[in-house]
């Protein structure tokens, strides 16, 4: 079957709400309700494998986590000038950012611990090294030198833009909270599938159960950290009815979950918190995960606030 109707009249295609790369759209084929992901602009630049490389992630994860269905997936044909398109099936349910803020103790709670189970899942799919996927066997090649250490990262990203604006007390400041980040992802070295998006944007809820109906958007994942998505879920999200279920049900359920968890997801976290507060004038999210950085080097406190 064509999921896109060539042949029968090409489906009116409506943008993702929400979407920031504007290259996702709801259609309709057949009765069928899809999502359309076409590879142009952003997502291209990934590279020519970007469409198997997500759907072949998202194969591998079916049934363990809430993901959709891989309907048909197209490469780019350059002759044609059309872009590389995936296509999978629309789930059921509402963002987990309009969800959150009406939701009483009792439902946030209940997010939280189903969120911990697949943030548990996610962390116990192990990988052989950290790195990129290649290609839709999902072969991996080493991260780039500038990602392999943070504190070098972190420095390199103070050169030039909003963070070279920084006092210099304030750069050396994360600088040195970088080092002590480095030393304490340091103390884990195995490799899991990594969402790398993992915030409530990306995340489908039932509102009035909190059953977890999707986790969506996966082109940043890769094979690295058990503790990135973690950080990337507490980054702002901190009430503690759905902070503590999350963090009890990712310890009760990993076999390697460390005391000092919640250290470490905000160590991981701080590669993401740089490279958004380096745009900061980009978006409200990266003003606010800059001032949020700004805090946490002023105070030498992983877990300060804004």
């Amino acid at each position: 079957m064509d999921l896109l109707g060539i042949g029968d009249g090409v489906p009116a295609l409506v943008p993702m709400p929400g979407g920031h790369s504007g290259e996702t759209f709801l259609a309709e084929a057949a009765g069928e309700r899809t999502v359309v992901r076409i590879y142009a602009g952003r997502s291209a630049s990934r590279g020519a494998n970007a469409a198997e490389i997500d759907a072949a992630v998202l194969r591998l994860v079916r049934g363990l986590i809430p993901v959709p269905e891989v309907l048909e997936v197209r490469r780019a044909d350059p002759s044609a000038g059309t872009p590389a398109l995936l296509v999978t099936t629309c789930l059921p349910g509402t963002r987990l950012d309009e969800v959150l803020p009406a939701a009483d103790k009792e439902v946030a709670a209940t997010i939280g611990h189903n969120l911990g189970m697949i943030l548990a899942r996610l962390a116990q799919m192990p990988m052989l090294r950290a790195g990129l996927f290649t290609d839709g066997e999902l072969r991996i090649r080493p991260m780039p030198p500038d990602l392999e250490d943070l504190p070098s990262w972190v420095e390199s990203r103070t050169l030039e833009g909003p963070l070279a604006e920084w006092a210099g007390t304030d750069r050396e400041a994360l600088w040195g909270l970088a080092d002590r980040a480095q030393e304490i992802l340091d103390r884990t070295t195995r490799a899991c599938l990594v969402h790398s998006d993992f915030n409530p944007k990306n995340i489908l809820v039932e509102p009035s159960t909190g059953e977890v109906t999707g986790l969506l958007d996966w082109e940043y994942s890769h094979a690295g950290s058990p503790f990135t998505d973690l950080g990337n879920l507490l980054r702002f999200d901190r009430r503690p009815d759905l902070a503590d279920a999350v963090l009890s049900t990712y310890s009760d359920n990993v076999v390697d979950a460390p005391e000092d968890l919640l250290d470490r997801a905000r160590a991981a976290d701080i590669w993401a918190l740089v490279d958004l507060a380096a745009r900061r004038d980009e978006n409200p999210v990266a003003a606010r995960a800059h001032d949020r950085l700004l805090a946490m080097a002023r105070s030498g406190d992983l877990h300060a606030t804004a």
